[in-house]
């Protein structure tokens, strides 16, 4: 596979940006919960479009390294790939906001480093899954680096949850005005760019939507009314030449599924409008306080999803595209308006980004990741930048069965609508997506069979034939020793 050529070059010219731009600047992160590109994810969110997109720069080709919510999360607060952060899964056992990962990674995490740097910081929204568990610090563990903290104890709801706020317990009901959970994190947002913010200042802010139980606003409650998921590409096709987990969907589905996923599919977008309205609000605040001209503003999600999909209801969890890609706008100072970039671009480059501006250099971390502020501001050689990435995924499953569908054995979970599972103990891979010089990405399993998973996206982009048992053996073995590479890497390795 191709790799950077000139990593010190990207250096040089990040350095030589710092002294360009000045500073220091504000950042603002807002990461929304299964939010997808693939099939119509950023459909509803027309004034973040306007408010950073057609501000700043829209990234083509954004991904996660891992498919699932506090995996993904941990790379993004720690710069790094799953194998050196260490959390599985969102369980607890999974080392989802664990005592070890408190122990181990929240000191390293990009927020750390950025206070040391005199940043203000704010954190308002998801943070975790287990956050906030009583066997790993409860509601009184406010993590390193966040001097206010509004954390959701668990995982995204609209009403009816737990926060920490600075480590004490406050609870909300469900009365629209006071705890819908997207509109409090942008009022809290507001607030504290109105009383407390005093720059240099970096704010995350991590609304539930789009995640289940897609809980309208009411004003939004019947938007969307006859919209249903896209019905082109892989939807309802059987995927007969994919991994048992992925093959075992019912292929057509039932009339149940594909209302169930329907439903969710109009939920979802209702969901993100209140978004789309948290974005205006922020960016309209910083400007009346007449920061925005100093703010750099990141919008993603942790990672895709998908709705009918090779049969497979709803979910994220797989390898394939439309879980893995993921929105990512920006805007902020020296980034010019309208662009569009091609350029791959991970959730774990995001904190030595965030670094980056601060006029940290990546290199002095553990993070994986690199930073891509020297794309945001300047046209950059495409051969200075990863031409290939990790994607990694540790599959979940009952050991007894899943409860609602004892039939099927253990083993297996995530099996809704209709006992249909997406996900399993041995739905467990690494995967090398590689963007040039061809679209290819290449997974293994690890199960018993060893099962191997190859497509060529730039003639198979909707990802329906596997070509594994067909191409060159040559092909593989090298596949298979970048993975292996890949898979040993650690900071500068991983950039390598």
């Amino acid at each position: 596979m191709g790799h950077p050529a000139s990593w010190d070059a990207l250096l040089v010219l990040s350095a030589a940006w710092q002294l360009v731009l000045g500073g220091p600047h504000n950042i603002v992160l807002i990461l929304t919960d299964d939010q997808d590109t693939e099939i119509g994810g950023m459909t509803p969110m027309k004034k973040t479009q306007a408010l950073i997109g057609q501000a700043g720069v829209s990234f083509t080709n954004a991904f996660t390294v891992t498919p699932l919510c506090c995996p993904s999360r941990s790379s993004i607060l720690s710069g790094c790939y799953p194998h050196n952060h260490l959390v599985r899964n969102n369980s607890l056992e999974g080392n989802c906001s664990s005592l070890a990962w408190q122990k181990n990674q929240e000191p390293l995490a990009f927020p750390v480093y950025l206070q040391r740097q005199g940043y203000q910081t704010f954190y308002a929204g998801k943070y975790l899954n287990q956050y906030g568990h009583p066997a790993a610090g409860g509601i009184q563990h406010v993590p390193l680096g966040w001097k206010y903290w509004n954390g959701l104890v668990g995982n995204s709801r609209y009403y009816n949850y737990t926060l920490s706020v600075d480590g004490q317990e406050e609870r909300h009901g469900h009365r629209y005005q006071d705890d819908y959970l997207t509109d409090l994190i942008t009022n809290r947002s507001l607030e504290f760019l109105q009383k407390w913010s005093r720059p240099p200042f970096l704010m995350v802010l991590a609304p539930p939507a789009a995640h289940s139980p897609w809980t309208a606003a009411p004003g939004y409650a019947t938007a969307y009314s006859t919209t249903k998921a896209p019905r082109d590409g892989s939807f309802n096709v059987h995927g007969k030449d994919k991994h048992w987990l992925v093959r075992q969907a019912r292929s057509p589905m039932a009339n149940t599924s594909i209302e169930f996923l329907d439903k969710a599919y109009r939920e979802r977008w209702q969901t993100l409008l209140s978004v789309d309205d948290l974005v205006e609000r922020v960016v309209g605040r910083l400007k009346a306080l007449d920061l925005l001209a100093s703010t750099y503003i990141f919008y993603t999600s942790d990672n895709g999803y998908h709705a009918g999909q090779f049969s497979l209801p709803i979910d994220k969890r797989q390898l394939y595209e439309f879980d893995i890609r993921v929105p990512l706008l920006v805007r902020g100072p020296g980034i010019k308006a309208n662009q569009t970039r091609s350029e791959p671009i991970l959730n774990i480059d995001l904190g030595p980004t965030f670094l980056d501006i601060a006029g940290l250099n990546v290199s002095q971390t553990a993070m994986d990741g690199q930073s891509f502020l020297p794309l945001l501001v300047t046209p950059a050689q495409p051969s200075a930048w990863r031409a290939d990435f990790l994607v990694q995924y540790t599959g979940e499953g009952f050991p007894d069965g899943d409860p609602a569908c004892p039939a099927l054995g253990p083993g297996v979970s995530q099996c809704f609508p209709d006992c249909v599972c997406e996900d399993a103990f041995n739905n467990t891979y690494a995967c090398v997506r590689a963007l040039r010089p061809h679209g290819l990405q290449y997974c293994e399993f690890a199960d018993s069979w060893a099962f191997v998973e190859l497509y060529n996206l730039t003639a198979d982009p909707q990802q329906l034939r596997n070509v594994a048992q067909s191409v060159d053996p040559t092909l593989l073995e090298a596949l298979n020793q970048r993975l292996i590479k890949l898979q040993a890497c650690a900071g500068p390795s991983c950039r390598a």
